[in-house]
């Protein structure tokens, strides 16, 4: 499976909408459910799905998804 799709199924498995498709220009705004609780759980989904660990500011800082994706995409190797 590739990180866009291991990516998308964590985002869909926590906002609860299989239907959910993301994209490389979206931001939380963008998707219905993902407030700041949600963020905090879909942070810490990848983290375990992805075997990283996101710095205290890194949780906060990515601009819109396709920035989460290209650093899961060089962290994943």
């Amino acid at each position: 499976m590739s990180v866009d799709e291991r990516m998308q199924q964590v985002v869909r498995e926590v906002i609860g909408n299989d239907d959910l498709v993301l994209r490389d220009d979206m931001t939380a705004r963008d998707v219905p459910g993902w407030d700041s609780l949600a963020h905090i759980n879909i942070m810490y989904s990848l983290e375990a799905e992805f075997g990283v660990q996101f710095s205290d500011e890194q949780l906060s800082s990515f601009q819109d998804v396709g920035e989460l994706r290209r650093f899961l995409a060089s962290a994943a190797g």
